[in-house]
C-alpha cells in the first residue's frame, strides 16, 4: 500500500511539471537571402536555442508554414529537425494567400501526419491557422499597407478544415489556435474565430506602439494593456504569447529606441515574469542571417553561437501581474506576422504601433518595412503553400519567388502570399531571414544535454524531489 501510495504522490507531483509552459522562439522558412533552410538549418537553430547560455528550457518552435521552401506542397523539414533534436513544435498554417495556396498548406500537413506518424504528434505543442491575418484585413492594417489578410469568415473556414483533415489521425485533439495582434482581437468581429478555437495567440510589440507614450520605461504596461485586452476577447480561452520582443538595433519608433541594454531591459521586465508560467514563442533567436534587418530583434548576431547579447538569466527579475485593463488609447498593433514576398520590394507592418522598412521577407518581424504598427512576425512575405501557388493568389499584394521559402509570417505591408520568408523585424513578429548559408559549424546538430527536463519549473522539480524522499522515508 505504501509503494502504491508513493507512486500516486510523485505522478501527482510531476503533473505540473508535465504541463509546464512552453518557451520558444519564432522560426522563418528561409533565410535573409531568401534561401530555403534545409533540416540541417533548423537543427543548429534549435540546437542554440536549447543551450543559450543563462536560459534553461527554450526548446519550443513556432512556424509560420507547413510547406519547405522551394516546393510547392512538400513538409517543411523542420518536422525532422525537431524530432532529432527534441524540440516541440507550433505548427503553422498560412492564411493568406488564397484558397489554392491554403490548399497546399492542408496538403503539406496531411503529407507530414502519413510521413512522421505519432514521431510528429510527439512533438507538437498546438496548430495555428493563420497569423495575423484579421489585422492585415482591418482597417488599420490596411491603412498600415500590411494588406492582404482574410475576413473572419474565411478564417473560421480554414479552421473547420484542419480539423477534418486532423480528424481520426494522429494529430485527433491537438490544440487549435489563431496567431493575431492584440488589436487584431479587439474587434467585436474576431467572435466567430474566437468560438472555433482552443487557445489565442497575441503578438504585441511596445516599440511600434509609436502613436503613445513608448519609451523603454512605458513598454511593460503597455504590453499588459496589451495582454489585457486580449484576455477580454479570449472569454476565457487560453491565451499565448506567440510573438513579442525589443530590437537590439535600428530605427527609432516613436520614443522607442533599438539598443541592446533596452532589449536586455524588456527581457526583464516583460518576458522573465512570463516565463514557466505561460505559453511564450519570444521574437526572435536570430533575424540577422546573414543580413542584419532595421529594425533587428535577434538575441544572437549573423552566427549561431549559444552566447547572447545581453544576460538572459532572470534571477534578479521581478514577477508582475498581468493587467487586465485595455491599451488606453493606440489603435496600433504589433507588427503583422504575414509571410512577404521575396522580391525585394519594402514591406509594411501594420500590426504594431511602430513602422519598419525592410526588404527582407523573413518570417517574424522583419518584414515591415515603412508602415507603422506592424508585426515584427508577420511583416515578412512568405510563400507558405510554395511560391508556384502564391503568384496565382489574388489576395498577394506582391508576388514572392520562393514557395514556401520565406520563413515568416510577417510581411506587413503587402505580400501575404509567403509565410516565412527572411526576417526583418517590422511590428508584431520579428523576420527570421531565410538564407541558403549552413549553419555556423559550432553547433552541434545532436540533441541538447537539458531537452530531458526541458520545460520543468524549479517548483516542480521541487515537488518532485520532496515527494520521493517522503515515499524513501515512509517505506
Amino acid at each position: 500500500m505504501r509503494i502504491v501510495t508513493f507512486i500516486a504522490a510523485v505522478a501527482s507531483a510531476a503533473a505540473p511539471a508535465a504541463s509546464a509552459a512552453k518557451l520558444g522562439f519564432n522560426y522563418g522558412s528561409t533565410f535573409t537571402t531568401g534561401a530555403a533552410k534545409m533540416q540541417s538549418d533548423f537543427e543548429a537553430e534549435f540546437t542554440t536555442a536549447a543551450n543559450l547560455k543563462g536560459t534553461q528550457g527554450w526548446t519550443s518552435a513556432r512556424l509560420y508554414t507547413m510547406v519547405q521552401g522551394g516546393t510547392a506542397s512538400d513538409p517543411i523539414s523542420a518536422i525532422p529537425a525537431a524530432i532529432k533534436t527534441k524540440t516541440t513544435l507550433l505548427l503553422g498554417l498560412w492564411a493568406s494567400a488564397g484558397d489554392a495556396a491554403f490548399g497546399n498548406e492542408i496538403l503539406a500537413l496531411q503529407a507530414a501526419i502519413k510521413q512522421y506518424g505519432s514521431d510528429l504528434a510527439g512533438v507538437v505543442d498546438g496548430i495555428s491557422i493563420g497569423s495575423e491575418d484579421l489585422y492585415r484585413n482591418s482597417p488599420q492594417g490596411i491603412a498600415a499597407g500590411s494588406n492582404p489578410g482574410v475576413d473572419p469568415d474565411v478564417l473560421v473556414k480554414y479552421i473547420k478544415q484542419v480539423k477534418r483533415t486532423i480528424a481520426g489521425t494522429v494529430l485527433e485533439g491537438a490544440l487549435l489556435g489563431h496567431v493575431d495582434t492584440w488589436t487584431g482581437w479587439d474587434n467585436s468581429s474576431s467572435s466567430v474565430v474566437v468560438d472555433e478555437l482552443d487557445w489565442i495567440g497575441m503578438d504585441a510589440y511596445p516599440y511600434f506602439q509609436d502613436t503613445m507614450p513608448n519609451a523603454i520605461g512605458q513598454s511593460e504596461s503597455l504590453f499588459q494593456a496589451a495582454l489585457g485586452t486580449t484576455k477580454a476577447a479570449a472569454r476565457g480561452k487560453a491565451v499565448w504569447v506567440t510573438e513579442t520582443g525589443y530590437p537590439v538595433s535600428g530605427k527609432t519608433s516613436g520614443d522607442a529606441v533599438p539598443s541592446i541594454e533596452n532589449a536586455e531591459k524588456f527581457w526583464k521586465a516583460v518576458g522573465c515574469p512570463m516565463f514557466g508560467n505561460t505559453n511564450v514563442w519570444w521574437y526572435t533567436l536570430q533575424d540577422a542571417a546573414p543580413d542584419t534587418p532595421n529594425p533587428s530583434f535577434g538575441l544572437i548576431g549573423s552566427e549561431l553561437t549559444t552566447t547572447p547579447l545581453f544576460d538572459l538569466s532572470c534571477d534578479d527579475s521581478e514577477t508582475t501581474s498581468s493587467s487586465s485593463s485595455p491599451p488606453t488609447t493606440s489603435t496600433s498593433k504589433p507588427s503583422s506576422t504575414n509571410p512577404t514576398t521575396t522580391s525585394g520590394d519594402e514591406t509594411t507592418k501594420a500590426s504594431g504601433t511602430g513602422t519598419q522598412s525592410t526588404t527582407s521577407v523573413s518570417e517574424g518581424t522583419g518584414d515591415s518595412s515603412s508602415t507603422s504598427q506592424t508585426s515584427a512576425g508577420d511583416s515578412a512575405t512568405q510563400t507558405s503553400s510554395g511560391a508556384s501557388t502564391q503568384t496565382s493568389t489574388s489576395e498577394a499584394s506582391t508576388t514572392s519567388t520562393s514557395s514556401g521559402s520565406s520563413g515568416g509570417t510577417g510581411s506587413g505591408s503587402g505580400s501575404a502570399t509567403n509565410p516565412d520568408t527572411t526576417n526583418s523585424a517590422g511590428g508584431s513578429g520579428a523576420s527570421e531571414a531565410t538564407s541558403t548559408s549552413t549553419a555556423p559549424s559550432t553547433t552541434s546538430s545532436s540533441p541538447p544535454e537539458n531537452t530531458g527536463t526541458r520545460g520543468l519549473h524549479p517548483a516542480s522539480l521541487g515537488a518532485v524531489l520532496f515527494a520521493i524522499l517522503a515515499g524513501i522515508f515512509s517505506l
